[in-house]
């Protein structure tokens, strides 16, 4: 089976669909309201849904809707009545996980095209076997595999689409099937609304506490007291092999798995016969998308036609957005202690994400900016565009009360329009707040561009090495 091979990104809300397709995804992902994942994070409705499909088809792009929920007894019936609403949309295909739930579909709607969602936990060729069964024309892999095990599963399923996640978080659980956030905050993982308790602060106690001491603790970091000493555990059948626990005075971050980052292993992946490299995290920001596009698909590229890319470049390029430290996952194996990210529940990355441009005055060469994070006069900073990246030096700054005639949050267009510089404010920094910003900029910026600057790194140089030589190979 030869495909030409696919970006997937993830689409949280209209204007992170149009960012995604402007910069170069194949496909995105959307969770249709009441029966995706991720349905606490999601903003389409039904109508804006309906819109969403006829913009990618109308740039022939492929649009997938994600319904991939396992439904107690109560959600069948309006799922199925849903259903037929969004089979009338003429997505390209469902994502879905519940088994009765394909099978009842496939009943009502044998010509729809399902993938199986990674709620599924594909993990072997006989889950695969089976699933062909049910007219599954493309499976999402599970996180948890090898490349290894997906060239066996294609050896039994061969006429089977692969797809993986190459970018985004990892669960500390098989995906979506940890009980820690529905014990803790009653928000079920697999019911929309998982609160990433694995990734709250924790605290160890020793056990000769009085219980009357027990009872009066309390979790501010100004009343807590540091244990004395190293704390390690010993698993049962592991003796001699012990995990240290290390804490600060903010807690320790035992579950607090890092990301997902496959740069290196594209062409791996499209030998175990991948076709569709997808990218997780709806809820992340038109910069996270444009950032991600920049290093997947110019290594998607070059793997298309049999060329090398620079992977560690790329991986810088990904090291800017904010991440927990990357490893790939278990593509080459178990990642035993490099999963997890002891140190803090934070993320750090080398670029600060400024604003996105919005218009643009021809005649005083400025253009208006959405901000997102101060900078100030004589900053240096990166214009960030679908077909080019530049540098360039901030050297005015200019604010005003909002106009009537601003273009609503959404809207990406540079149009010319004409700004009334006598009535603008001349200043030094921007901070957002209820203003317009405008700054000066000597042509017009492609549609869909976006500024950053370098960050302050917030972990020394030595750790963010070792952190990329935990994904290399």
């Amino acid at each position: 089976m030869t495909k030409k091979l696919e970006l997937l990104m993830p689409a949280g809300d209209f204007e992170k669909l149009k960012f995604a397709y402007a910069y170069g995804a194949d496909a995105t992902y959307v969770g249709v309201p009441m029966f995706s994942l991720r349905a606490r994070t999601n903003a389409f409705t039904m109508d804006t849904i309906k819109e969403a499909v006829d913009y990618a088809h109308d740039l022939w792009k492929k649009i997938y809707f994600t319904a991939n929920i396992y439904a107690h007894n109560m959600k069948i019936k309006p799922f199925l009545a849903q259903f037929k609403k969004m089979v009338d949309m003429w997505p390209d295909a469902f994502i879905m996980a519940d088994p009765w739930l394909i099978h009842l579909v496939r009943k009502e709607f044998p010509d729809v095209e399902i993938h199986l969602s990674v709620q599924a936990n594909n993990t072997n060729w006989a889950q695969a076997e089976f699933w062909a069964t049910l007219g599954i024309k493309r499976i999402i892999l599970s996180r948890e595999i090898s490349l290894k095990e997906m060239k066996e599963i294609h050896d039994h399923v061969p006429e089977m689409e692969f797809e993986a996640f190459v970018h985004g978080a990892i669960c500390m659980a098989y995906s979506g099937r940890c009980l820690i956030s529905n014990y803790l905050s009653n928000r079920d993982p697999n019911q929309w609304t998982c609160s990433h308790s694995c990734r709250w602060e924790y605290k160890m106690f020793k056990n000769e506490a009085s219980e009357a001491e027990l009872e009066t603790l309390t979790w501010r970091p100004e009343d807590y007291k540091m244990l004395d000493g190293n704390f390690m555990l010993e698993e049962k059948e592991r003796p001699g092999e012990y995990m240290e626990f290390d804490e600060d005075e903010y807690g320790t971050y035992l579950m607090n798995s890092r990301d997902l980052c496959a740069i290196d292993y594209i062409e791996e992946l499209k030998d175990a016969w991948v076709i569709s490299f997808k990218v997780e995290w709806r809820n992340k920001t038109v910069n996270y998308i444009a950032s991600v596009w920049l290093a997947y698909r110019e290594a998607i590229n070059a793997v298309e036609k049999g060329e090398k890319y620079d992977s560690e470049k790329l991986s810088w390029e990904l090291f800017g957005i904010a991440n927990r430290g990357y490893i790939p996952g278990f593509l080459a194996g178990n990642p035993n202690a490099n999963a997890q990210f002891y140190e803090r529940n934070g993320s750090f990355g080398t670029k600060s994400f400024l604003w996105i441009l919005r218009e643009y005055d021809e005649k005083e060469k400025l253009v208006r900016v959405e901000v997102k994070n101060v900078f100030k006069i004589w900053d240096e900073i990166e214009l960030v565009s679908p077909n080019w990246l530049t540098k360039m030096i901030v050297e005015k700054i200019y604010k005003t009360k909002i106009n009537h005639w601003v273009k609503k949050a959404g809207t990406t267009f540079t149009d010319n329009v004409s700004f009334d510089i006598n009535k603008a404010e001349e200043v030094e920094s921007a901070h957002g707040g209820g203003y317009e910003v405008w700054i000066n900029m000597n042509k017009k910026p492609e549609d869909f561009s976006l500024i950053r600057k370098d960050a302050p790194i917030q972990i020394d140089s030595e750790k963010l090495w070792d952190f990329m030589k935990n994904k290399m190979k």
